[in-house]
């Protein structure tokens, strides 16, 4: 699941797609049919990249797109109009050990909105593009085929004019 370009604006509903960053924010489009274009202005607006968001946890904080991915495979996901104890026990599945006190229903109504937006788009069953990590892009030049560049074939040169030699007398004023 590719979700590097898809942001939250807060305020706005729905879903959005970063298409270009310009000095004061980002051009935005919506995933909906719409298609609808938005300048978000960092300075007012807030945005959350999706595969930045963490849902709270008993332990340790629990990503987005790991839950995302559990609800994916998820046999019946129910709708987002649902009531809380519906919503409350899908979470226990899919989130396994999320804090019950402060993830809200309107958070797990907002994420399986998310979701119902998210599943009809390619990028969500694509990979992400993975940075190569330090030391295995070392690797993957020493194991990088290269091809040996292929001969130039000369082509025939015309044939040089033999200079002449001019003999020109010495100058006296030059002792030589």
């Amino acid at each position: 699941m590719n979700l590097s370009a898809i942001v939250s604006v807060a305020g706005k509903p729905g879903l959005w797609k970063a298409l270009v960053q310009n000095k004061t924010g980002f051009v935005l489009e919506s995933l909906d049919a719409q298609k609808t274009k938005l300048i978000a202005n960092l300075s007012t607006s807030k945005l959350a990249a999706l595969d930045e968001i963490t849902i709270f946890g008993d332990d340790e904080d629990i990503k987005l797109k790991d839950v995302l991915e559990r609800v994916k495979a998820a046999a019946n996901v129910p709708d987002a109009k649902a009531d809380g104890t519906t919503l409350r026990n899908f979470f226990r599945e899919v989130a396994p050990g999320h804090d019950e006190e402060k993830v809200y229903a309107s958070d797990m109504k907002k994420i399986i909105n998310w979701y119902n937006i998210l599943k009809e788009l390619p990028l969500f069953n694509e990979a992400p593009a993975a940075a190569p990590e330090a030391g295995e892009g070392d690797k993957a030049a020493a194991t990088k085929v290269t091809e040996k560049p292929k001969p130039v074939a000369k082509k025939p040169s015309a044939p040089k004019a033999q200079a002449t030699k001019v003999s020109a007398p010495k100058n006296p004023s030059k002792k030589g």
